[in-house]
């Protein structure tokens, strides 16, 4: 039976005569409940119920404005700020934690740690979230900022969409208060805001439906949720927080971990349940092999466990490397194989024509999503794996990204399962398929091959070639299918008209079909447009030449001012440039001499696209000459792509590299930064934000930008 509100008895002629007593017991009785729900899991109300108590204190602060009051449970939306995403310096740097990748080092880590303690030491063991680390700070009491782990020094100022997070209190109940070393002092706690995987299945089928891109996992949606420029959107994507540090020990009266984790239940933060205090190694063991058994029942997404010395006076003791502290590791789960069943083995064909065999699979959820196709990349490895259609396969994310097929279990093997072999013919176009000498891969040999063109018009609008946003493959298929796009130049003569009417395959309630509309054609219009500017290196890229990736592209580019320049190249010249060799050259140059892709290039400069590089003739500063860059993440707030970062980096004659060495000058962490980042932390690599990096671009010079100059080894 539903517990009985507090307020049920208040006289109701008290509650008009005196609104701002009965709004502070709304607020109250509202926070006590948050609470109850949130850091308790113990609901004593209905969801209607809490509503109407929410309904009526909305109603009375607009009926008394001058009552309103930042911390109220109604005010956690608030406006746009100019300190949103601002540098903010953490109380105290947060660490990373160094890694035991299995249970061997896991033992000999706590067997370390007793020995350097020199006495039995308890441990405190935590789920590792798979989420987005945060830090709050309180002032008397009230929420006052939020922020992003960042470098671990300095994060990012993302206070107005935590405020957003229904279960983050705004201000600490007097418990939690109450345990405060100095009651007027402030109180930064630390944790990890993530996305429950329900939630993220619910958010990628809404997104696919209307036609954008899925995220990769809850960890990448909580992030890019956290940094929305629109608080309303944070609101609306279901975040949720586990707490379970805080910046100085000594700021709380509390003598453990597991004190500390009371503390922060007292103060109204929701804490994760599964949580164990072991007296022994053996137990920190035996709890991390529980989990590893269960984490797929979880509602989220973990990746290990944490374990922490119980005593904060030990955690002294023991400090810190220059890395992490030497009292907390993270204990990382093996990479997740689950089984399913192999319905059957496709061919997709590519933008040069590569045919790759690919596992249409039974869809089964690994490591934070679901998979249901996984290149098998040739036949070489179908062979080599043996996978047959009708097995049932061992399935991983390579890098818990990457989805993989590991290999059959011959025991489920079904009899008749007849070794994979490729087809003859190109599935989509008919025409022979070929292998030549030397080569893994087989090929559609026609130049008029329908999924060829899907592949190079795909590739064409890419983020890496020419970046038209919005011009995905729902969309892109629909313009071959109408007829209204054949080749890359069609892009540039579509009208904002014929993409507004373009039919996206869907009907309506009534039976009519559902056209893409007026407000995503003038999107696409504008980036189309804003196509035009890309540089010479990325149009090159984006032809789709074989063998010309992003890096040959740039080498083209430098070395010829203009695409008529490097269209009369012979194979001789184009072999002399830098990193070019006998066939890459060879293939450029029967590209150029190819008639037909010679005629959609003059109708691509026809057009307005950009056919010369622009920094033909300038003479950039050396400034980064030697100096190696990693960038990893997404940088939101410039703009840029990685590529578009590097290749301005490398103007200034920096390297860049797409992997973490302790010779690695840099490393650019941009939104939802990986384990690049992690990486960088643990070899003591310095980081840079997307704000250093583009005052350093904006700069010219390390120097110039405030940068600390790193001396490499």
């Amino acid at each position: 039976m539903e517990q009985e509100s507090m307020f049920d008895a208040l006289d109701a002629a008290s509650v008009v005569s005196d609104p701002a007593t009965r709004i502070e017991k709304l607020r109250r009785e509202i926070e006590h409940h948050t609470y109850l729900y949130y850091a308790k899991d113990a609901p004593e109300i209905s969801d209607a119920a809490f509503d109407s108590l929410m309904r009526e204190l909305r109603e009375l602060e607009r009926e008394n404005p001058e009552l309103v009051d930042p911390t109220s449970p109604t005010q956690r939306v608030g406006g746009y700020v100019g300190e949103q995403f601002a540098p903010v310096r953490h109380a105290q740097r947060m660490y990373s934690l160094d890694n035991a990748m299995d249970l061997h080092e896991l033992d000999a880590w706590t067997a370390r740690t007793v020995e350097a303690a020199g006495r039995d030491v308890e441990f405190v063991c935590e789920l590792k979230i798979d989420g987005s680390s945060i830090a709050m700070t309180y002032d008397a009491g009230v929420l006052a900022k939020a922020a992003t782990r960042g470098d671990g020094t300095t994060g990012e100022d993302v206070t107005v969409n935590m405020r957003t997070v229904r279960d983050v209190p705004l201000r600490l109940r007097d418990q939690g208060i109450a345990g405060l070393s100095d009651e007027d002092g402030s109180v930064e706690v630390r944790g990890e805001v993530y996305m429950p995987k329900a939630s993220f299945d619910s958010l990628n089928t809404a997104a696919v439906a209307n036609g954008k891109a899925p995220f990769a996992n809850p960890r990448n949606a909580a992030a890019g949720s956290l940094r929305q420029k629109d608080p309303t959107i944070t609101q609306g994507r279901d975040l949720s927080t586990f707490i379970y540090a805080i910046a100085d020990t000594q700021s709380i009266k509390a003598d453990t971990q597991w004190e500390l984790l009371q503390w922060l239940r007292d103060c109204g933060f929701h804490v994760n349940p599964d949580v164990k205090l072991c007296a022994t190694p053996a137990e920190v063991h035996a709890f991390c092999e529980d989990v590893a058994e269960k984490r797929s029942v979880l509602p989220y997404e973990i990746d290990g466990v944490v374990v922490k010395v119980n005593s904060f006076a030990v955690q002294r003791e023991l400090g810190f490397t220059a890395k992490a502290p030497r009292w907390a590791i993270a204990y990382k789960f093996p990479p997740e194989e689950k089984t399913t069943l192999l319905r059957d083995i496709t061919v997709q064909v590519g933008r040069t024509g590569a045919i790759t065999p690919v596992a249409e699979l039974d869809p089964v959820r690994v490591a934070g999503s679901t998979v249901a196709r996984a290149t098998l990349h040739n036949l070489d490895e179908v062979h080599r794996k043996d996978v047959r259609v009708g097995d049932t396969v061992i399935v991983r994310k390579a890098g818990d990204v990457i989805p993989e097929v590991l290999g059959p279990v011959l025991s489920l093997r079904p009899e008749g399962a007849m070794p994979w072999e490729m087809p003859a013919s190109c599935p989509s176009c008919g025409s022979p398929i070929v292998r030549e000498d030397g080569e893994a891969a087989f090929r559609c040999i026609s130049m008029d091959c329908p999924a060829q063109a899907l592949e190079r018009l795909l590739h064409w609008s890419s983020r890496g070639a020419m970046d038209i946003d919005g011009m995905g493959e729902e969309i892109v298929a629909r313009l071959v299918e109408s007829e209204r796009v054949r080749d890359v130049a069609d892009y540039y003569s579509l009208t904002e008209y014929e993409l507004a009417t373009l039919e996206t395959g869907r009907v309506n309630k009534e039976g009519e079909p559902i056209h893409l509309g007026s407000t995503i054609a003038a999107k696409l219009i504008a980036s189309i447009e804003a196509s035009k500017t890309r540089p010479l290196a990325r149009v090159l890229f984006g032809l789709g030449i074989r063998h010309v990736g992003k890096t040959t592209g740039e080498q083209l580019a430098s070395a010829f001012p203009s695409m008529a320049a490097l269209m009369e190249a012979t194979e001789e010249q184009l072999a002399e440039v830098d990193g070019i060799g006998g066939v890459i050259a060879q293939s450029i140059w029967a590209f150029f001499a190819n008639k037909d892709n010679r005629e959609v290039i003059r109708r691509l400069e026809r057009m307005g696209v950009s056919m010369e590089d622009a920094t033909a003739g300038e003479e950039v500063p050396q400034t980064l000459a030697g100096i190696t860059f990693v960038l990893t993440g997404s940088l939101a707030e410039s703009g840029m792509t990685r590529d578009e970062a590097g290749a301005r980096l490398k103007a200034m004659g920096a390297k860049v590299s797409g992997s973490v060495s302790k010779k690695t000058g840099y490393v650019v962490a941009g939104e939802a930064a990986g384990s690049k980042y992690d990486k960088a932390i643990a070899l003591g690599v310095p980081v840079l934000t997307e704000a250093d990096l583009l005052r350093l671009l904006e700069a010219g010079s390390l120097e110039a930008a405030g940068i600390a100059a790193r001396t490499q080894e």
